[in-house]
């Protein structure tokens, strides 16, 4: 999910050398006292688990850890605040969508130099690409996800399917089966709601159609027919407007409405997010339970299974570098959450076994009490093979959020018959390089 309410972005950065100044300050001043600790913000998920960890760091290395929370809806804004307010942090939870805002204002800073934190082996190619900017790279793994393509197995079978659909084309096939069976009014569900989420959603279908927002340089190819978004759009914009499987009110549908109505076993096909599997897979939360299974996401016609995947990151303060042992104790305890505690994965399979939450080293996909974690709900090595084919958004740059909002309004209006898929990109683009011409 991407969580970007936009600010005068120009007005913020204003204050960004202030910040930097301030920390070589707390350098220069050192650590008053041995027992000073660590100062450690996130937002509120897994609040006891945090702390269990932390617990148990603590307990393992002597070094204290100063812990806060606050809401995901205010965690963006409120850590904004507290880097202004010049509020000692020194490790922090970061969405992958921020990095380009929080580096270039100089809030985080590269950890290129801790060798144990950037030892990327076992993590994710998409994973690392999410925490890299400008070639340097942020912190290390705390969760990730992707956006699956999800099917009802009980809905195929009533319709006579013998296997969920390779292609897009065969989405469309499929679904005009079931409609027309009386199975299912809307076969097809996928949020396109002007929340957090459209990105992802946008994105997933962009890339398994074959096509990108922007090249290899940050330019926009969104309108090209050749390689941008148009057939992604363009089945979107059928799927309402021509073979009517998808609802007109996706515009209005939101992610978590979306996993509400596929909760229901009315619906054969949906966009969702991977680990909401677990909940759509529980009978105590799903009239689904035991038929909803993945499946790779399906291919445009010059396409791939390719989905869009997201990450969270351990970041790291330029006053938690200014002072070598504070430094030294919070590569600790970012290496004691993002990568091995004693040895191994700890924290990550916690979080699996508490809420389900995805994670970015590959050799847990070989964990016994992942794999079976996830046999209970999901095939396992179809997760893992989708998961190897995530890549990160190529939208993500300090103007994005200001973007956003009109690729969305853009998108929307295509979908409603409003615009031509041609408008709709052509005013996405024209946008995109406004602003990063401004940048």
């Amino acid at each position: 999910m991407t969580a970007f309410t936009p600010l005068n972005r120009r007005s913020f950065l204003k204050t960004a050398a202030a910040g930097l100044s301030a920390a070589a300050v707390l350098g220069r001043a050192g650590r008053a006292l041995a027992a000073e600790p660590i100062n450690f913000a996130t937002w509120s998920a897994g609040v006891d688990t945090v702390k269990s960890h932390i617990a148990a760091f603590e307990a393992k290395t002597g070094v204290k850890v100063n812990y806060t929370n606050s809401p995901w809806a205010q965690y963006r804004e409120t850590m904004i605040t507290r880097f202004i307010g010049k509020a000692p942090i020194d490790t922090l939870w970061v969405s992958d969508s921020w990095l380009p805002e929080w580096a270039d204002a100089g809030w985080i800073a590269p950890v290129d130099q801790y060798k144990t934190l950037v030892d990327n082996s076992d993590v994710d190619q998409f994973c690392v690409d999410s925490m890299t900017y400008k070639g340097k790279q942020y912190g290390n793994t705390y969760y990730s996800d992707y956006m699956a393509f999800i099917y009802n197995a009980d809905m195929l079978d009533k319709a006579g399917i013998k296997a969920p659909p390779a292609t897009w084309a065969e989405v469309v096939d499929q679904a005009k089966i079931i409609k027309d069976k009386g199975l299912a009014q809307w076969p097809v569900l996928i949020s396109m709601a002007q929340e957090s989420w459209l990105i992802e959603f946008m994105t997933a279908m962009v890339y398994s159609s074959g096509g990108r927002f922007t090249d290899d340089n940050g330019n926009a190819v969104m309108q090209d027919p050749a390689n941008g978004a148009g057939p992604a759009l363009r089945w979107l914009v059928d799927a309402v407007q021509k073979h009517k499987i998808l609802s007109p009110s996706c515009v209005e549908t939101g992610e978590l409405a979306v996993l509400k109505a596929f909760s229901s076993g009315d619906n054969a096909f949906g966009l969702i997010p991977k680990y909401r599997l677990r909940t759509l897979n529980d009978p105590a939360q799903s009239k689904l339970a035991g038929n909803a299974r993945i499946a790779l996401m399906p291919k445009g016609e010059k396409g791939s299974n390719a989905t869009v995947g997201w990450m969270r990151f351990y970041g790291m303060t330029p006053r938690a570098q200014a002072d070598a042992e504070r430094a030294a104790d919070t590569v600790k305890l970012m290496e004691w959450f993002g990568g091995r505690a004693d040895g191994e994965y700890k924290f990550q399979k916690m979080l699996f076994k508490d809420v389900g939450s995805g994670f970015g080293q590959k050799s847990l996909f070989n964990d016994p009490e992942i794999r079976a974690g996830y046999a209970a709900y999901g095939d396992v090595d179809l997760i893992g093979k989708q998961q190897s084919l995530a890549r990160k958004k190529d939208v993500v740059t300090p103007w994005f959020g200001e973007w956003n909002d009109v690729n969305g309004t853009a998108w929307q209006q295509a979908i409603m018959g409003k615009a031509s898929v041609e408008q709709a990109l052509n005013t996405s683009a024209a946008k995109w390089t406004e602003l990063k011409k401004q940048s």
